[in-house]
């Protein structure tokens, strides 16, 4: 019979202890120097005939070994289905690169749940905060989170995944594009966040990395399920010409507001917009369902981008 630990008042799962983590060999890496370690391969990985729960999916990824409590200290509707949760982090050894996700240990609930941060690790740093968007489906941590989670609710996380964008004041610099479909834009949303902060610290202090541009390419059913859109279109206004986005919707049936208009394509995203950013500098992170990864890694296969500068992070 396995064992679990117990830690905090929270039992780890056996699969949570002794990940380590996995370092690409230096042939693989444009980006030990960019902190990115996952990049992305076009093949039958990609598809998975049995749908694995966040442990199983991630049990070679790396795992931080600090795991802290936290509470639940907001609560919004960012859109009819998804719910943000601010949350109060109680050690102050926890730490998480931009794009990276948690553990999300619940109280009662036997199921560890699994979401990518949307916040910036400058929040965290400033407020001792981050904060998670979640979509509401019948997985028992996302059903706890839409249907008994409450302010003062007390979980515990701790902090995982490969794939982040992490530049250290030393390193060149790299234009970005950001690939988002549906809630996949949460890592992605905190990646900008991280650039904004980046830029910010830049233009105040005159010093530390010296971030490229980053564009983001964001698509959903309509506009009412992008998540982040206001924050997006503040972010755009804030950096002119540093961060741009271009939202898709493809399902669009009501009229799209005036404030939205100049920045929304009805359709897919196309292989004619991505061959534009196509450089020897350019990083591309792509978060979304699978069948959208395969169908936007072709995509990029096919106008030349090298696959040592494709990462991704899979949304199920």
């Amino acid at each position: 019979m396995a064992h679990a630990t117990i830690y905090v008042g929270f039992t780890v799962p056996p699969l949570l202890r002794g990940a380590r983590r996995i370092f690409a060999t230096h042939s693989a890496l444009v980006v030990l120097r960019h902190s990115a370690c996952c990049y992305c391969t076009v093949n039958s990985t990609i598809k998975s005939k049995r749908k694995m729960d966040h442990l199983e999916r991630t049990a070679n990824n790396f795992r931080q070994e600090v795991i802290s409590q936290a509470k639940v200290c907001g609560i919004t509707n960012e859109s009819e289905t998804v719910k943000r949760l601010r949350l109060a982090i109680a050690n102050k050894d926890f730490t998480f690169k931009a794009g990276q996700w948690v553990d999300f240990f619940i109280p009662g609930v036997s199921v560890v749940g699994g979401f990518s941060i949307c916040s910036s690790p400058g929040l965290l740093e400033r407020e001792g905060v981050l904060e998670l968007a979640v979509k509401h489906t019948i997985h028992p941590p996302a059903y706890w989170i839409h249907t008994e989670c409450t302010l003062d609710s007390e979980v515990a996380l701790r902090v995982g995944g490969d794939f982040f964008f992490d530049p250290q004041p030393g390193d060149s610099p790299v234009e970005l594009v950001l690939i988002a479909g549906g809630v996949g834009i949460n890592p992605l949303f905190s990646i900008l966040l991280h650039v904004a902060d980046l830029h910010g610290y830049q233009e105040s202090k005159g010093n530390g990395y010296k971030m490229g541009t980053v564009k983001l390419y964001y698509s959903a059913k309509n506009t009412s399920e992008l998540l982040f859109k206001k924050n997006i279109l503040g972010l755009m206004n804030a950096f002119p010409g540093k961060i741009t986005c271009r939202f898709h919707v493809t399902q669009q049936s009501s009229q799209i507001c005036k404030e939205l208009q100049p920045h929304v394509t009805e359709g897919r995203i196309s292989e004619k917009e991505l061959e534009k950013h196509v450089s020897k500098d350019t990083l591309w992170y792509i978060c979304g369902p699978p069948p959208m990864i395969e169908s936007i890694s072709k995509l990029l296969s096919n106008i030349g981008v090298p696959r040592n500068c494709v990462f991704f992070e899979k949304w199920w």
